[in-house]
């Protein structure tokens, strides 16, 4: 009888080893996965046979196809032909009397292909550095919305920041303004399906961005839609880090004040931010029918501004990390300075490598971070890289005055960005990101002045200071390291 046993157990344990090899090797084989990602995988494959597999797929499948979107053959059209048009008139003009656009023809070449962000000269841009001017100046331009309000979050909470919110939509709504609101099923998990139930018989529509099966399962839990984004009337958008909460007023007793950057733009890149939400909201409708873009998107004549912009998106279903690619080519374009706030420094080797090719050129690089934790295996993943670059010259900044979520670079004082895009590999490859790049010295020196105020309220991570950190946070950064390709 033992005997007997004893041979079931070997068999079962045979054919398990022999499943969770074929699920390995479909990893290895059939996803192309950066190296340490992969590794990572297989390493929890190894040890948690069978339930690894489950595991890797709620969180680790790759959500690559050909026309994520399901793109008609017009609108691929459409947008191949804007690209092409302007990738062939910077090609052959060569208009050497414009400055910005003589540096950063690179760039904004690699933005155009990789990622088809247009390049629009005539925009304006504010800059919100302050949850409570940001929500202000939102609230008054829906109050003010006389066709129709668009709104993308990834985070919208059910207090009192949510509600004002909705019940602004609902005003809209009733009178005939054409309202739509799209948020992320993951991010906005304490939202109750109801609280939007008056939003929806007022004549607003509502979706959720990969929904779960029955409230329960996700097999999307690990993509997730970051973008935060509001259009109105096709006049004017948001762009930037704030989500929807009362947190993001400061008014949460953990984080305190809290430090973001949004960017309000008016002129032809509202087209752009415009076509990201149409997209997004397709893809999170049943119908998957699309509007026609010439009749969803408002193109505007020419605008008085002079700020030239380029929305560039990514995410899991992008051939390549647009967003992170820009940052690096940002980086290794640099003379002087590179700035960079973000609550999260989780970078992959390529980041890693442009940071160190930058400082060893003799670029100032002040990276800012936090002085608290929201995820501590993050923040210690953080301390970590952020260790790694101080031997190389670079300046590690702790924000003391609350918790610092912006997610800004600056280079040189002459280009800069504002997005939605952390640097940690969860921004890079699985969550769908979108950042505005400007190359307005104006408006990237008025970044690198609010950075050097933020400075005021840091304190810095020497390498003195580095080096007396207790064996249980170098415990805590190595675990948080191993860990960072799949946190």
């Amino acid at each position: 009888m033992e005997t007997e046993i004893a041979n079931i157990i070997t068999t079962i344990a045979s054919i398990t080893i022999f499943i969770n090899l074929l699920l390995a090797l479909g990893v290895l084989f059939f996803e192309k996965r950066d190296p340490g990602y992969t590794w990572a995988w297989l390493l929890v494959l190894f040890f948690l046979p069978i339930v690894g597999f489950l595991i890797y797929i709620f969180l680790g499948r790759s959500l690559k196809q050909n026309n994520f979107y399901g793109l008609t053959k017009e609108e691929q059209k459409l947008l191949k032909e804007e690209v092409d048009t302007q990738l062939k008139i910077i090609d052959e003009e060569k208009r050497t009397d414009i400055p910005w656009l003589t540096q950063y023809e690179e760039l904004i070449t690699m933005n155009l292909r990789s990622s088809h962000a247009r390049l629009s000269e005539d925009n304006e841009m504010v800059i919100f550095s302050d949850g409570h001017k940001k929500f202000d100046a939102l609230l008054e331009d829906i109050a003010a919305a006389k066709q129709e309000i668009n709104i993308q979050y990834y985070i919208i909470q059910p207090d009192n920041l949510g509600r004002r919110l909705r019940d602004a939509l609902i005003t809209k709504a009733k009178e005939g303004v054409k309202v739509r609101v799209l948020y992320d099923e993951v991010g906005s998990k304490k939202l109750p399906s109801r609280f939007f139930n008056d939003l929806k018989e007022a004549g607003g529509q509502v979706r959720v961005f990969f929904p779960s099966f029955l409230k329960l399962i996700n097999f999307r839990i690990n993509n997730r839609n970051h973008r935060k984004l509001v259009i109105i009337d096709g006049a004017l958008a948001y762009i930037g880090g704030f989500n929807v909460g009362d947190e993001y007023l400061g008014e949460d007793k953990k984080f305190g004040y809290w430090r973001d950057t949004h960017f309000k733009i008016y002129g032809n890149a509202v087209n752009d931010i415009q076509v990201r939400f149409i997209m997004d909201w397709h893809q999170a409708g049943k119908d998957k029918q699309h509007d026609d873009y010439k009749e969803f998107c408002f193109h505007m004549k020419k605008h008085h501004g002079t700020s030239p912009v380029q929305v560039v998106s990514s995410g899991p279903n992008s051939e390549t990390e647009h967003l992170k690619n820009m940052y690096i080519k940002m980086i290794l374009s640099a003379k002087e300075s590179v700035c960079i706030q973000t609550p999260y420094f989780i970078p992959d080797t390529s980041f890693m490598d442009a940071c160190k090719m930058a400082l060893l050129s003799g670029v100032d690089i002040r990276i800012m971070i936090p002085c608290k934790p929201d995820h501590p295996f993050v923040y210690w993943a953080t301390w970590a890289y952020a260790g790694d670059l101080l031997d190389y010259g670079a300046k590690i900044l702790l924000y003391d005055n609350g918790f610092l979520h912006a997610k800004t670079i600056v280079v040189d004082k002459k280009i800069a960005c504002v997005g939605t895009m952390n640097i940690d590999s969860r921004s890079f490859r699985l969550n769908f990101e979108v950042s505005a790049a400007t190359y307005d010295e104006n408006v990237s020196e008025e970044l690198y002045r609010i950075f050097e105020e933020d400075c005021k309220l840091c304190s810095e991570l020497t390498p003195e200071r580095y080096s007396k950190r207790s064996l249980w946070i170098k415990f805590k950064e190595g675990i948080s390291r191993l860990l960072s390709p799949i946190l």
